[in-house]
């Protein structure tokens, strides 16, 4: 595979997210018998609104988008979602990279994501990137949603100890 560039989403990256979102997510609607699913029926006016107060990321490759990630931060926990990868590039570790680089930018301590429970490339992949299931809910016919959440708090942010004025060599 050649070099993936992860840049920020910018609302210039909108007809070709959608496209990537529908793509994606076309499978899913297959999984679950349902062409109406949210990502699909997103209009490409309700993208770009989304991306003037969303965070994200794009995945680039030879100047073709092939992944973007969403999200944003409410009461401390970034709330990802729209995780989608090109159906010819999945497996590749995309998925994985979009969610490190949302990650990686925000404050919050914790992240979660849902998806749902027929959707087991999903729930491998979010696994495999720490994420751990935290709720079900049945949705009556036969599935459930899957909410997952990661701890985000990494070296000194992971309750470490004041550091030590250099100065003196005692606590600050």
């Amino acid at each position: 595979m050649t070099d993936v560039e992860i840049r920020p989403i910018a609302p210039r990256d909108a007809g070709e997210a959608l496209t990537i979102q529908r793509a994606a997510f076309a499978s899913e609607a297959l999984i679950y018998a349902d062409p109406d699913q949210p990502p699909l029926t997103q209009t490409l006016e309700q993208l770009e609104a989304e991306l003037l107060r969303a965070q994200g990321f794009v995945a680039v490759m030879d100047g073709r988008i092939v992944g973007a990630i969403r999200g944003r931060e409410s009461d401390g926990i970034l709330q990802i979602g729209r995780i989608a990868v090109a159906p010819d590039m999945q497996g590749e570790g995309i998925g994985g990279m979009l969610l490190a680089a949302l990650e990686e930018k925000t404050s919050c301590r914790e992240a979660e994501l849902f998806t749902g429970s027929l959707s087991e490339a999903n729930i491998a992949l979010y696994s495999e990137c720490g994420y751990r299931e935290t709720e079900r809910i049945d949705q009556g016919d036969g599935t459930a949603q899957v909410f997952m959440r990661k701890s985000l708090r990494r070296g000194r942010d992971a309750e470490s100890p004041p550091p030590r004025d250099a100065g003196t060599g005692s606590p600050g």
